[in-house]
C-alpha cells in the first residue's frame, strides 16, 4: 500500500465517515490472561469512547512507509486451506460475530506477540463503499462499484497512571490521586487485506510497529506466515556491510563515500512523485556502488558479499531505510564533522606536507563555541 491509499483508509475513522459497524476488545494481563473480552455495535458506545477508538485506529495506520507500516504479501502455502490468509478471510467473512473464531485470534496474539506487560487488543470490522474518482481527482460519491470490506486489529498497551497529588473536590482537600490502568495509543496492528489501486487485494496485508526496531519476526511469521521483512535498522545495517565488505578491510576512498551518499540521495530526489517508496534490490546496489566510483576489482567480491549479509533470496531495501537525508558525518578519532546531507561537497581530501587531509571550504562567517570568529584568509 501507498501513501495515498493508507490516507484514503485512515481518513475512515472519523466521526462523519466511519463505517465501523462491530468492535471486540480483549484485555490481557502480563501473565497472558484473558482478563476481560467485550463485544458490542461500534455505533452503540458512548461518543466520548468511540472518539478515543477513532484515534486509537488512526494512529495504527500512522508512520512511514517502510518503518512503521509494513506491506505483507502472503506466501503461496500460506494461501491454500488451513493457512494463515484463510483464518483472516474467515475472521473478516463472520464480520466478528463469530465468538469462537475471535477467541481463535486472541489466542493466537497471545501466544506469539512478546510484551512482559498488560495490554489491549482491539479488533474492528468496517465496510468502505468506495467512491469514484473523477478525472480531476475529486470523489463521486453516487458513482460507487466496490466496496472495502476488512478488519483492523490494534494492540496497546495498559499501564498503570503515575503516582500523583490531586483535588478532592467533595473533601476540598490535597490528596494522593487514585492511580488507574490507562490505555496508552497502540504499539502493534494489522490491517487485512490489503487496499491496493482502490480496490481490495487478499493477496496481501500491511503490518503496523510503532517502533521500527521491534517489529517482532516471530510474531509475524506466525501470525501471517512466511518470512518477516528485514527491520528499517536491519536494512541499514545490512546496506552498510554490504557496502564495507565490497571495499574492503583496508577502508574506502573518500570521494567513494561522498559519491555513494550523494547518489543515493540524488536516486531518492528522482523519485520522490512516486506512490510507492524506492526499492534497492542486488542490482540496483551493485550498480549505485559501481557508479559511485568502487574499483572493479572490489566488484568482484560484490556478489558474494551481498549474499552472505542479505541472504540468497533478493529482499529489496527501501531507499528511506538506508539513506541518510539528515546528516553527513565525518569521524575521526579525535574530531567530528557534521556536514548538511546537501553539502558534502564542502568537504574534501587533500595531501599536505605528506599527510591526508580534510579541506572544509568556508565563507567569511564561523562559529566556535556558538562565538562568530573571524578567518585569517586574508592576513
Amino acid at each position: 500500500m501507498n501513501k495515498a491509499e493508507i490516507l484514503e483508509i485512515k481518513k475512515q475513522f472519523t466521526p462523519d465517515r466511519c463505517t465501523i459497524d462491530r468492535i471486540c476488545g480483549c484485555y490481557v494481563d502480563h501473565e497472558k490472561n484473558k482478563v476481560a473480552v467485550s463485544k458490542t455495535a461500534f455505533m452503540s458506545i458512548p461518543e466520548e469512547e468511540m472518539f478515543k477508538y477513532l484515534d486509537i485506529f488512526q494512529h495504527t495506520l500512522t508512520g512511514t512507509i517502510g518503518k512503521n507500516l509494513i506491506s505483507l504479501e502472503f506466501p503461496l502455502d500460506q494461501e491454500q486451506p488451513g493457512g494463515t490468509q484463510e483464518f483472516l478471510m474467515t475472521l473478516r467473512e463472520s464480520k466478528l460475530e463469530d465468538d469462537e473464531l475471535i477467541s481463535e485470534c486472541y489466542d493466537k496474539i497471545i501466544a506469539n506477540y512478546v510484551n512482559p506487560e498488560n495490554y489491549y487488543i482491539v479488533l474492528v470490522h468496517a465496510v468502505y463503499d468506495i467512491p469514484g474518482v473523477s478525472s480531476d481527482g475529486l470523489e463521486m460519491e453516487d458513482a460507487s462499484e466496490h466496496v472495502y470490506d476488512f478488519v483492523l486489529c490494534s494492540i496497546c498497551p495498559v499501564k498503570l497512571s503515575k503516582a500523583a497529588l490531586g483535588y478532592n473536590e467533595q473533601k476540598n482537600v490535597i490528596e494522593d490521586r487514585f492511580r488507574d490502568w490507562i490505555v496508552d495509543g497502540p504499539v502493534k496492528g494489522f490491517l487485512f487485506p490489503a487496499f491496493i489501486e482502490r480496490d481490495t487485494d487478499i493477496h496481501n496485508m500491511l503490518y503496523f510497529s510503532k517502533k521500527p526496531d521491534d517489529i517482532q519476526p516471530e510474531f509475524i511469521e506466525a501470525m501471517f506466515g512466511g518470512r518477516a521483512p528485514l527491520s528499517a535498522p536491519d536494512q541499514k545495517d545490512t546496506f552498510d556491510t554490504i557496502v564495507s565488505d565490497t571495499i574492503g578491510n583496508d577502508g574506502g576512498d573518500y570521494e567513494v563515500m561522498k559519491n555513494i551518499h550523494e547518489n543515493l540521495n540524488q536516486m531518492m530526489e528522482d523519485h520522490k512523485e512516486d506512490p510507492e517508496p524506492l526499492e534497492l534490490g542486488k542490482e540496483d546496489v551493485k550498480k549505485l556502488l559501481s557508479d559511485s566510483g568502487v574499483a572493479p576489482e572490489k566488484m568482484e567480491k560484490f556478489d558474494e558479499n551481498y549474499a552472505k549479509c542479505a541472504g540468497d533470496e533478493d529482499y529489496p531495501l527501501l531507499a528511506t531505510n538506508i539513506a541518510n537525508t539528515t546528516k553527513f558525518d565525518i569521524e575521526t578519532p579525535d574530531v567530528v564533522i557534521k556536514v548538511k546531507p546537501d553539502r558534502a561537497d564542502l568537504v574534501e581530501t587533500r595531501i599536505i606536507d605528506g599527510r591526508q587531509c580534510l579541506i572544509i571550504k568556508v565563507d567569511d562567517h564561523i562559529e566556535v563555541n556558538g562565538i562568530n570568529v573571524r578567518t585569517l584568509l586574508n592576513e
